[in-house]
């Protein structure tokens, strides 16, 4: 079928699941929405058609369309409110705030087309089948939907199966996935999803892609973007699907693959979430459909496939024929577009391989379905006569017979005349055609219907795993939705009945995620169990009794004779007439008999052929044939044959069934409906225990179109699958629930002046909004953190806020247009002024021009001095305030860079305390190297001891490979002995057969003697009469005296037997009687219980009386206080004291229930000792079983009763206090509180009177049981009857089998003496016969076990060889090895040899060249040290793999540590990059702000140095680290040194590699998120210096500030600082945690030594467990000599019966002398015994030569057995050789380790050299020409040997590497624990280098130190530089007030002033300050060139 599937085309899946909001959230739309007024009318075409609302008109409204314009009238009620564009394809259908038909049809419609099928209804995932292939079901979609949570992508059958997947896994709940829908909407391809998701997330086999994926089905598209390879067990699952659907699917009109039954898939997962195993339960098989089809329809895929797909000896095997021979193909073949059955086949068959299937199952099963097929070939004929069927043509009977292994004469006389029990006679009653050919339809059915069952049974068998026990499961129900179609059969009422009881599952599912959802909020709700409304419905079907059920009539009229379909119709509407979800038929002209009133709807059903259907009648006379069928297959299908209904004698075709009469076997008759109803209570009690997920499937059409949706059907669609019930629930409580914070952001608009200023929280603010909304108080409820809202109120809300934003903006657009109008006014009247003045100025002008004196004043005017006096002091007088205000900044400057100096003392003392530290690591780097040289010392005479042991095994495979050619003839030998064996088995073979024939023709000749025997005895007895009476008389009498003894003794023992067998009845009779007692017993006891009860009952009724007398005496008493007004008060007292009295009755009912409540513990313990005793007492006949669940239900009604009594009371006290504290308070206030006291106290009154009609009711229930247990009672004693009947029938058979044993005695007594001889001959020959076969069983059984041994033999020596060719690898490769350590060697020795060369003639050069070539020979030491310490590396390299798993556990603790920190870390960034944002923004605007600048350059610097002491912090935490892993290093070197090599058990081997796996990975992810955040920070930092130099950059150029604002930035800051002290605190806390983190894991590390102490004792166990199967094993052997002694005896004996026979024939010969007319005869039988007698001892003679031939193979045996033992011997010596040689190759990894972190370290301590060495450059700069060369020379030649150095490790990185591939391929048998070892290695290095790049960083850290150094002393020089400036300005300063002063002294005396001299000096001055302020701006910019330069250089 076009169902869902995967392709991998280059189509976006996210467009297939994602929506646009763009789009949704267009204002347009919503706009639209609110002006129009839209809502959905009801439409024929298109179910619900878009309108706007034009006009009311009373009940109706003008309504009109969207899509054309046409108006129309439209009903009030039938017009359905419209949801916001905001909720267009909305992802839950459940968040709409208008949940009605039209909405969740409108949104399915929107998002099928868009391509989204999948959409989500509150507990429900809607699936809409698209009938086209959508890429998201790929290998990426999976990922994807991996590990997120359901509301965190968009819906998916995949977010359902991870939901479910992840809740299994944390909360430890079973799950279940139910997919429900019609035909063709997608439920068997939903749920392959389902499977192929688990598959794939729960599969223990991942990460491989080297094979494909087989096919899973013949419908499903491959998938191509990405094939997975699951495990064998994965791949079973996925591959039981295709078999099923081949056995299950068929096409139908809506379907090319529907599922014709219902399944439910259990998959098993372990605790780690594996699965483990699977299993499938399947339900109502549509078993009608392999023997007739409709129109354009196809039976089961298995047929066609079979037909197209079987080869030529296949289909001559299964006698296979055309398409159109077979009568059960109804269409023919009808192919199916897009699928081929041939193909299919093959794959089906390719499915059953890998499902474990054996060729003879498949070929068995294939018969069968080729045997269904035939039955339909049958062709039965009327006689002319009679109404007697007939068979004219017996071909296809005889090809049935032949498939299924029975006789054709039996087959043929079963059907046509079948055997009939008629009272106690079986009678052969002849078949009508109809009858034969019901009859062979229905055998059809039923073997095609076991045949399914068996194969789902193997299926199971091959997926069970029980040897790994599931710790939980997810089960998949694939079942039929709702059907209701025209008329309705029996098999659409039990589909019905399962969806109905499905959707009260999801009721009651979603009742209660409500009430839990309603208590976490804290909101008041009447709680309602929606799981009840079905109940009704339920009942009617399924109810037992009272009045019964559905189900029940049926069952009930197919136990009558009479009965027919038109009785039970009958039957049923008589006890049901009345029920409310039961419907007659309206008119006489109905078709159906009854309608049922489902939850979806009303359906009709036809009640035609209803009893058959149940009962599913057989012909018992053919299924007793298939059971004696000699194929054992068949035979095992019907194996229960007793439990069939056969069909009896048979009058004639009845109306509406074939037959009156039908018959059961033995008590075992169970209906269809019965079992049917089983299995489903079986699956909904382990529904019931799972946490259910809802899935429906829906089909959008019938023509099987891609993106056609025909509305009407999806809407029936919904109803039948219960989605619009879940709406309706939805819609009873508060479906729309928001967030508090959403609420008020989006509708605060509507209420602007409810809430005030300032911070309030969230839940007041939506109270105040909602108060001022004015909104009913029914309409919402408030919680905890959400506020709730019934269905159409946030639309109206919506509506309200779309006209208030639209009045806000008009008024806003009105307000702007005003501004704008009145600023253009005003700009006019500007300019007609402007206009005035100058046409005023211009006049003026005119007037002027041309007067004299004006022109003389123009002239005049700029020649006055005085004028210019004024403008000149003006000037100065100006110049002196810019000199004061300058000599003013430049104070605050000096103040300022005074305490800069000071901050970089202090810095320049921190970094002195730095270097001092540096300097002290740098000393122990230099002990650590001295270690190292000692440490290669101790490696160059490992290296010596491990080339003298290369040597040895040299010599060692020289022997191996001797040893190998010995065993190679060995085997030889070997091959020859079994080719000679076969040979001698062969033979033996043909000689059984031989003799089997010549046995044979023993008997046939046997029997013919004895005819002889008889007539000779007869003529022997006429001649001894003729010879004489006396002599006659005197040998008869003799002879019957000894025949009268062998009849008494046979007499005797048949007494004894009937003895016995009467004793066993009495006692059966016995334990009948016991039983009945005891039912007598139980039933007084539920009388006297219930005399009990109804005890109680009449208490609690006395109970009532006097509470109703006191509510009386209540009422009476207010009456009277209303009429006393004036004594209120005397009247309260008098009913303080009543209320006294009230609460002493309260008491008396408090210990009355409590003595209730001990009488409910007493019964309940009675009915769990009854319990125990009906479980005892009712597993004997199927009628007790129904009285013992019919008594269960009686007792929950008793408990249910009982506990509603308690409830009942706890809620009346309850009650009658919190009304008599309200009636306390009311009367002292007012005395009309009293009146609704007196409401009050009716509506209890109320509720008692309720609650006494309820107990009245429960009464007569009792009453009721106790009446079905009396008639339970009867039925038992008419069992008993029964039972004693056939005891005396019994009794009667007896009687005759003793009178027919007297005859048979008296008849055999002449006859026996007479075949006495030749019995005891046939019985000799036949135990020589079994003698000889069970001699060839032997000898083929001795065959067996040589050839089994011999296959060991071969399997062990390519074991040998293997080992033998990897060991040689190895060794060559451990040469290369030591060649190129030896080539390393000589190149290391050249290189210093150059280098001394280099240095003797440096020697004149400072002492820092010498240290720099000690160094050197250090480090060449070293190199040589590790060279040799890697034979040492080999032994270790065991010990390092536990470590390694400590450090591990260790690793994932910091790890879970350093994400908090990192998440912290990220939030600090993001606060950083706020902060950087601002602050540029600030100094953009306020670049004039020097101060603040400052003060901020001041807080980063603070914050550098935090960064830098942080720096310094978490070196010292790794240094800690790295001593106590140096610590745990060493005491697990101490563990795994004491304890033993093979201390593990193999499954915790397996474990531990899971888990370590798991660990690696999350240890990988998480070390690359630690890299990024480390890279963060480092570009953080990075970023941070570039702003400091900016800024400082800044600072020195802007020299302008405002005091007020940079007093409020410094506060700020000093917060900041603040908090990142406290961040840096946190931290540091952290780090602590860490540390007691690892405590704990070093007590986790005790505990596990303690675990291996006890894996070491149980394989001590298991040593001496061997050593006693060991000492069994011989106690075997011995046994076996016996039986081989003991059959030697036998061949004697056998000898000796030989002897016997001779002297019988002597006899023989005298008779035959007397007899001269047989001795013919006689001579013939003489000659075929001797003849006999000749062959036996023939055979005695070869068998005593095949027991030679054995002896003489098993002492060969023996020799064998001993050279294995010792060849074991040796291979367990070659393997402690190569394990030693693994833990050397460890030990050598882990030195290398070592040496690799001493390298780091090494580089270190160059790199601190490096800068003693530039700080002694700056020193002796005389020597620094000379230096600079050479130095930079050594350290490239010295970076040069190093990168050589790591080249070298790198090789030996790769041969360990080789050396591991090696070891895997020679324990294969140990593959799981080297596995462990390799991924424990790989992780070793991992780490490894994450160390390395720490390290790295850790250097590029020091680096940025260096230049942070070298920037502080560029400071402190510009520092200095503005010093001198600022001394040269205040000179100036000075020189300018003199003159100044000097200035003022002239102008005071009056004197002449030199201007000219002031001029100059002014400009002078000008020009300094200018060259001042430029040289300083020069300055500034060349610092910044300069500080901006050094972070740029490359890392």
């Amino acid at each position: 079928m076009p169902e869902m599937a995967q392709r991998s085309g280059q189509e976006d899946p996210e467009r297939y699941l994602f929506v646009d909001r763009a789009v949704v959230y267009n204002p347009a739309t919503q706009a639209d929405w609110t002006a129009k007024r839209l809502v959905w009318i009801p439409s024929e075409r298109h179910g619900f058609e878009a309108a706007s609302v034009r006009e009311e008109r009373g009940e109706e409204v003008v309504v009109e369309l969207a899509e054309n314009g046409k108006k129309a009238l439209v009903n009030k009620d039938d017009i359905q409110k419209m949801n916001p564009p905001k909720f267009s394809k909305v992802e839950d259908m459940a968040e709409l705030t208008c949940l009605n038909e039209a909405s969740v049809l409108h949104n399915l419609k929107d998002r099928y087309y868009s391509g989204l099928i999948y959409t989500y209804s509150g507990l429900f995932c809607v699936v809409i089948n698209p009938y086209k292939n959508l890429p998201i079901y790929s290998e990426n979609i999976i990922e994807m939907y991996r590990g997120k949570k359901r509301h965190e992508m968009p819906p998916h059958i995949y977010a359902i199966s991870e939901s479910a997947y992840r809740c299994m896994l944390q909360d430890r709940e079973d799950q279940s996935i139910l997919c429900t829908g019609e035909s063709g909407a997608g439920k068997t391809e939903n749920t392959k999803k389902v499977i192929q998701y688990l598959a794939h997330v729960a599969s223990s086999h991942k990460g491989r892609k080297d094979h494909n994926i087989p096919p899973e089905s013949p419908k499903a598209v491959k998938l191509q973007s990405g094939l997975l390879v699951y495990g064998e067990l994965e791949r079973q699952l996925l591959q039981a699907n295709p078999i099923l659907e081949s056995f299950g699917n068929a096409k139908t009109v809506k379907n090319d693959n529907s599922s014709r039954f219902g399944k439910f898939i259990r998959i098993n997962f372990d605790v780690t979430g594996y699965i483990v195993g699977a299993n499938i339960e399947t339900y109502l098989l549509e078993k009608s459909r392999a023997i007739r089809q409709a129109k354009d329809e196809r039976t089961f895929h298995i047929f066609y496939q079979l037909l197209a797909g079987a080869g030529e000896h296949l289909r001559s095997d299964l006698l296979l024929e055309g398409f159109n021979n077979y009568r059960f193909l109804s269409n023919g073949n009808i192919p199916i577009p897009g699928q081929q059955d041939k193909d299919n086949f093959q794959e089906t068959m390719e499915a059953m391989h890998i499902m474990s299937f054996s060729h003879d199952e498949i070929l068995s099963m294939l018969k069968v379905v080729s045997a269904v097929l035939q039955f339909g070939n049958i062709v039965f004929k009327k006689e002319r006569n009679t109404d007697q069927a007939s068979m004219p043509e017996n071909t296809a009977a005889q090809k049935l017979c032949h498939l299924l292994g029975m006789s054709v004469m039996e087959f043929t006389r079963a059907i046509l005349t079948p055997r009939i029990k008629v009272g106690r006679d079986y009678v052969q009653k002849a078949q009508t055609k109809e009858q034969a050919d019901f009859a062979v339809e229905a055998l059809a059915k039923a073997t095609y219907e076991r045949l399914f069952r068996w194969l789902v049974h193997r299926i199971n068998k091959a997926l069970d795993r029980t040897k790994r026990q599931g710790a939980s499961f997810i089960g998949i129900l694939d079942i039929a939705g709702f059907e209701i179609f025209q008329l309705n059969s029996f098999e659409q009422l039990c589909i019905n009945y399962t969806n109905e009881k499905l959707q009260q599952l999801f009721n009651h599912t979603m009742f209660i995620l409500e009430q839990e959802e309603y208590q976490r909020e804290g909101i008041e709700w009447s709680f309602i169990d929606f799981g009840l409304d079905l109940q009704p419905c339920i009942d009617l079907i399924e109810r037992p009794a009272n009045p019964p059920g559905v189900l029940a009539l049926l069952d009930e009229e197919c136990w009558f004779p009479k009965a027919t379909d038109k009785t039970f119709v009958d039957k049923l509407v008589q006890e049901q007439g009345s029920h409310t979800k039961f419907q007659k038929p309206r008119q006489l002209k109905d078709k159906a008999d009854f309608c049922i009133i489902h939850y979806a709807g009303r359906v009709d059903y036809k009640a035609d052929e209803w009893l058959m259907k149940n009962m599913d009648p057989l012909n018992d006379n053919v299924a007793t044939l298939l059971h004696q069928s000699t194929d054992k297959f068949v035979a095992e299908l019907w194996k229960d044959v007793d439990r069939i209904v056969g069909l009896d004698q048979v009058a004639g075709m009845n109306e509406t069934a074939f037959g009156a009469t039908y018959k059961t076997k033995k008590g075992m008759f169970r209906t269809v409906g019965q079992l049917y109803k089983e299995s489903l209570t079986k699956l909904m009690a382990t529904l019931r225990n799972t946490n259910p997920n809802f899935v429906r499937c829906i089909i959008p059409n019938h023509e099987k179109r891609a993106g056609k949706l025909e509305p009407h059907l999806v809407l029936d669609q919904l109803r039948c699958n219960g989605v619009l019930e879940g709406i309706r629930i939805c819609r009873q409580g508060f479906p729309n629930r928001i967030v508090f914070q959403e609420f008020r952001q989006r509708y605060e608009i509507l209420t602007p002046n409810a809430i005030p200023k300032g911070f309030m929280d969230g839940k007041q603010a939506c109270e105040r909004m909602i108060q001022a909304l004015e909104l009913d108080a029914n309409l919402y409820r408030i919680g905890q953190s959400k506020i709730f809202f019934r269905t159409g109120v946030l639309a109206h809300l919506e509506e309200e806020r779309d006209l208030k934003i639209t009045d806000i903006i008009i008024y806003f657009q009105a307000v702007c247009r005003g501004y704008l109008a009145r600023k253009a006014f005003a700009k006019k009247q500007q300019q007609l002024s402007a206009l005035k003045v100058l046409q005023r100025n211009c006049a003026a002008y005119l007037k002027l021009r041309h007067w004299q004196w004006w022109r003389l004043f123009t002239k005049v005017k700029p020649l006055l001095q005085v004028t210019r006096q004024e403008e000149e002091m003006q000037a100065k007088d100006e110049e002196l305030v810019k000199v004061k205000e300058r000599q003013v900044k430049v104070e605050n400057e000096l103040v300022e860079m005074e305490r800069k100096h000071q901050q970089l003392l202090e810095e320049k003392n921190i970094l002195a305390e730095q270097l001092q530290a540096e300097t002290e690591l740098f000393a122990e780097a230099e002990e650590m190297r001295a270690r190292l040289v000692a440490k290669k010392q101790e490696l160059e005479e490992i290296l010596h001891d491990l080339e003298s042991r290369v040597e040895e095994e040299e010599e060692r495979n020289q022997t191996l490979q001797n040893e190998k050619k010995k065993m190679q003839s060995h085997i030889q030998d070997l091959e020859e002995q079994l080719d000679e064996e076969e040979a001698a088995r062969q033979k033996l073979q043909l000689e059984k057969v031989t003799a089997e024939a010549k046995i044979k023709k023993m008997e046939e000749d046997l029997l013919l003697l004895e005819d002889q025997n008889s007539k000779f005895l007869k003529e022997k007895k006429l001649l001894e009469e003729r010879v004489g009476e006396m002599t006659s008389m005197l040998a008869e009498e003799e002879e019957k005296a000894k025949n009268l003894g062998k009849v008494k003794n046979k007499q005797e023992m048949m007494m004894v037997d009937l003895e016995e067998r009467l004793k066993k009845e009495e006692k059966t009779r016995q334990e009948l009687e016991k039983a009945k007692r005891k039912l007598d017993a139980e039933t007084t006891d539920l009388q006297e219980q219930i005399a009990e009860l109804q005890a109680q009952i009449d208490e609690l009724k006395i109970q009532l009386a006097k509470k109703e007398e006191e509510l009386q005496a209540v009422l009476a008493r207010g009456d009277e206080e209303v009429a006393q007004k004036n004594n209120a008060l005397k009247q309260v007292r008098e009913l303080q004291a009543q209320l006294a009295e009230l609460q002493e009755d309260l008491e008396s009912e408090k210990t009355a229930r409590n003595k209730a409540e001990k009488l409910k513990r007493d019964l309940s313990e009675e009915l769990e000792a009854l319990k125990t005793e009906l479980e005892d007492t009712l597993d004997t006949t199927a009628a007790q079983q129904e009285l013992r669940t019919k008594r269960e239900q009686e007792v929950a009604e008793l408990k249910k009763a009982i506990d509603e009594e308690a409830r009942n009371h706890e809620s009346q006290i309850q009650e009658m206090r919190q009304r008599h504290g309200m009636a306390l308070e009311e009367l002292s206030e007012q005395l009309e509180q009293a009146k609704r006291f007196k409401s009050n106290l009716e509506k209890s009154k109320q509720t008692l009177e309720g609650d006494n009609k309820e107990l009245t009711s429960e009464v007569k229930v009792l009453q009721q049981a106790k009446l079905d247990s009396e008639h339970k009672r009867k039925k038992l004693e008419a069992q008993l009857q029964e039972v004693l009947a056939r005891v005396t029938e019994g009794e009667r058979t007896k009687g005759e089998l003793a009178d027919r044993t007297h005859k048979l005695q008296t008849e055999l007594e002449n006859v026996s003496t007479l075949l006495e001889d030749a019995e005891k001959k046939g019985i000799k020959l036949a135990k020589d016969a079994s003698s000889l076969e069970s001699q060839l069983q032997d000898t083929q059984e001795l065959l067996q076990e040589e050839t089994r041994q011999k296959l060991n033999l071969s399997s062990r020596i390519r074991q040998l060889e293997e080992e033998k060719s990897a060991l040689q690898e190895l060794q060559e490769e451990e040469e290369e090895a030591r060649r190129n350590l030896e080539k390393q060697l000589a190149t290391l020795q050249s290189q210093l040899c150059e280098t001394k060369k280099k240095l003797e003639d440096d020697v004149g050069v400072v002492d820092a060249l010498e240290e720099v070539k000690r160094k050197l020979q250090k480090d060449m030491e070293a190199t040589s040290q590790r060279l040799e310490e890697k034979a040492m590396a080999y032994d270790k390299l065991e010990k390092t793999k536990t470590r390694l798993q400590q450090e591990l556990d260790d690793l994932m603790v910091d790890l879970d540590h350093q994400r908090q920190i990192v998440s912290n870390l990220e939030k600090k960034q993001k606060k950083f990059d706020q902060m950087l944002a601002e602050e540029k923004s600030i100094s953009a605007r306020y670049a004039e702000e020097r101060d603040r600048a400052e003060a901020e350059a001041r807080e980063k610097e603070t914050k550098a140095l935090s960064m830098a002491r942080a720096l310094d912090e978490a070196l010292e935490a790794k240094e800690e680290f790295e001593r106590l892993n140096k610590q745990l290093r060493a005491e697990m070197e101490d563990l795994m040194s004491s304890k033993d090599d093979v201390g593990k058990n193999v499954h915790e081997l397996e474990k531990s590699k899971r888990t370590l796996e798991q660990q690696v990975e999350e240890m990988r992810t998480q070390l690359e998120e630690l890299e990024d955040e480390l890279q963060a920070t480092e570009d953080a930092k990075l970023r941070l210096e570039v702003n400091m130099q900016a800024m400082k950059a800044q600072f020195e150029r802007d020299l302008q500030a405002r005091d007020e604002q940079n007093d409020e930035k410094k506060r700020m800051l000093v917060k900041q600082v603040r908090e990142m002290e406290a961040e840096l605190e946190d931290e540091r806390k952290q780090r602590a945690l860490a540390v007691a983190a690892k405590k704990k894991l070093e007590m986790d590390l005790k505990d596990v030594e303690v675990q291996i102490e006890a894996a070491n004792k149980a394989r001590d166990e298991a040593i001496k467990q061997l050593r006693k199967l060991q000492a069994q094993m011989k106690d075997y052997q011995r046994e076996l000599e016996e039986a081989r002694a003991s059959r030697d005896e036998i061949f004697a004996q056998s000898k000796e019966n030989e002897k016997k026979l001779k002297s019988l024939e002597a006899e023989i010969l005298q008779l035959q002398e007397d007899l001269a007319a047989s001795e013919r005869a006689r001579r013939h039988a003489e000659q075929e015994r001797d003849e006999l007698a000749d062959e036996i001892s023939n055979s005695a003679s070869g068998k005593s030569a095949l027991l030679d031939e054995k002896r003489r193979l098993e002492a060969r045996i023996a020799q064998l057995e001993e050279e294995l033992e010792e060849e074991q011997s040796n291979m367990e010596l070659l393997n402690d050789r190569f394990r030693k040689t693994a833990m050397q190759v460890d030990t050598l990894t882990t030195e290398l380790t070592g040496e690799r972190s001493a390298a780091q370290k090494s580089e270190n301590a160059r790199q601190q050299l490096e800068r003693q060495n530039k700080e002694l450059k700056a020193k002796l700069q005389e020597l620094e020409g000379s230096i600079k060369s050479k130095f930079k020379a050594t350290i490239t030649a010295l970076e040069a040997k190093i990168l050589q150095l790591e080249e070298q490790l790198e090789q030996e990185a790769k041969e360990r590497a080789a050396a591991n591939k090696i070891v895997r391929r020679t324990e294969k048998k140990l593959k799981e624990v080297f596995m462990q070892v390799e991924d424990e290695r790989r992780h070793a290095d991992q780490y490894k280098e994450q160390m390395e790049k720490a390290n790295s960083r850790m250097k590029q850290l020091k680096r940025q130190l260096e230049e942070a150094e070298e920037e502080a002393q560029r400071a402190n020089a510009s520092r200095r530089k503005l010093q001198r400036e600022l001394d040269d300005a205040t000179e100036a300063s000075e020189g300018l007030s003199r003159e100044v002063n000097t200035l003022k002294n002239r102008l005071r005396r009056g004197g002449p002033v030199s201007f000219p001299s002031g001029r100059s000096g002014r400009r002078q001055l000008q020009m300094e300050g200018e060259f001042s302020d430029d040289d300083a701006d020069s300055k500034a910019s060349d610092v910044n060139e300069t500080q901006p330069a050094q972070p740029a250089q490359p890392e």
